[in-house]
């Protein structure tokens, strides 16, 4: 120890700043789509936020339903991480930031743990977040544990943390999966087959969150299964560096941007929101199912959602039909996307048959199908730049129009879209993830 009054005896004139910020985390990854991958992060991010843990939750991939659910769960808006989509850049830069201010990190992985490029895996294993496989052990014992094993060895350089059991048939079971495991895996918990704790469903995926007036009693319920077989201990501590996202110019300032939101128009993702907030824009929400019309704005958009749900609500808005032919004519900007595109057309008939005038903005009809239509990330070229986003839905339209533009799959995939534009008008089945590109996107929306 140096003596007092004495300068201490240093290699370095200044300390040393690491501007990594270090919080638990693990990705939650599955052998395949349904076996209980949002469930169990959803009750695990509710377990822990019950205990006074900030917990922050992202979703791998592009993805609207999963987001809601796991929103509620933690009681924080939950932000979609794509290599691709989103870049590498957006995405270590959001998780520096919430490992900042969290306790506890978790990643809801999209499909199995190595399907699609980029995977879960691929997302995992460059930010060196451990994996917690959820294994539907339904139907199985010891088989359990090969699984398990397979996934954790299947890929170098992979850290499988541990596992978790969906669907456990009885304390007993979960004893038998749990003594299945190799030393090396860690058993992190189960949740019981119990038809009370399935988070309900339709042709998207799950009922948006917004829709299940009983989802807070569910997710407490989810969480006080996870604490019967939890394992308390968090898991270590990852290095998540600093990373600066993209600037965001002011170009929106003072722009009034008309958004529709309620359950037929409930695709948003909120790092669009954000983005346009920083550009300046005013945000007004309002709701077409409540027959609200457009208000006083200088942009608008319409999102996705499940317009097909609800025709007849839709139909009987008049006043945003006049409205929005008012505002395109008027040449201002309107954005319309998937869902949106969809009531922007003449009709639109839902599963059932049945068929119901919409907006009439582009020329052309749709018809929900009972098989899906297009699935898969898009890239494309518009004349503001370009962007990137995706295609996910079961309708087959014709639409009487020339298109300005066509997304393409990054990965070679068969789903290609078209972009149509009347005047300011651009609408397309793409969900566009606005900071893949944000210059681009404001354009789309600036006066």
């Amino acid at each position: 120890m140096a003596a007092t009054g004495a300068a201490a005896s240093t290699d370095f004139p200044f300390p040393i700043l690491d501007s990594r910020h270090h919080c638990p985390a693990l990705l939650v990854s599955a052998p395949a789509s349904g076996q209980g991958k949002t469930s169990v992060t959803a009750a695990i991010a509710r377990w822990h936020a019950r205990q006074g843990r900030r917990v922050r939750v992202f979703k791998t991939g592009p993805d609207f339903l999963d987001p809601m659910v796991l929103e509620r769960a933690s009681g924080h808006p939950v932000y979609q991480l794509d290599l691709w989509m989103c870049g590498e850049q957006d995405v270590r830069a959001r998780l520096h930031d919430a490992a900042g201010e969290a306790d506890l990190i978790l990643i809801e992985g999209v499909m199995g743990l190595f399907d699609g490029t980029p995977s879960s895996a691929d997302l995992a294993q460059r930010l060196g977040v451990p994996v917690l496989a959820v294994i539907d052990g339904s139907a199985m014992a010891q088989t359990f544990g090969a699984l398990a094993t397979g996934l954790a060895r299947y890929r170098d350089g992979l850290q499988v943390y541990g596992v978790a059991a969906n669907r456990i048939g009885s304390a007993y079971h979960a004893q038998l999966l749990r003594e299945s495991l190799p030393a090396d895996l860690r058993w992190l918990g189960a949740l019981p087959r119990d038809p009370g704790l399935a988070l309900p469903e339709r042709h998207l995926g799950l009922v948006a969150a917004g829709e299940l007036g009983d989802l807070d009693a569910r997710l407490d319920a989810l969480a006080d299964a996870w604490g019967q077989h939890a394992d308390a201990e968090l898991p270590p501590p990852v290095a998540f560096a600093a990373a600066e996202a993209e600037r965001v110019p002011a170009q929106l300032q003072g722009v009034r941007i008309a958004i529709a939101r309620d359950a037929a128009f409930c695709f948003l993702y909120p790092a669009n929101l954000d983005l346009l907030r920083a550009a300046g824009a005013e945000l007004k929400f309002f709701s077409p199912l409540a027959g609200e019309s457009l208000p006083d704005c200088d942009a608008a958009w319409l999102p996705g959602g499940y317009p097909e749900l609800h025709l007849q609500a839709l139909a009987d808005n008049g006043a945003l039909r006049e409205a929005l032919h008012a505002h395109r004519d008027a040449d201002k900007p309107l954005l319309a996307e998937c869902g949106g595109l969809l009531y922007a057309l003449d009709s639109l008939t839902d599963r059932d048959g049945q068929r119901a005038v919409m907006a009439g903005l582009l020329p052309g009809h749709a018809v929900m199908q009972t098989r899906m239509a297009a699935l898969g990330l898009q890239s494309v070229e518009l004349p503001e730049g370009g962007l990137r986003g995706h295609t996910f839905h079961y309708a087959r339209a014709e639409i009487e129009t020339a298109a300005i533009a066509e997304s393409v799959n990054p990965n070679g995939g068969p789903s290609r879209e078209a972009v149509y534009r009347d005047r300011r008008m651009s609408a397309s089945f793409v969900h566009f993830y606005f900071p893949s590109n944000p210059a681009a996107a404001l354009k789309l929306l600036q006066p």
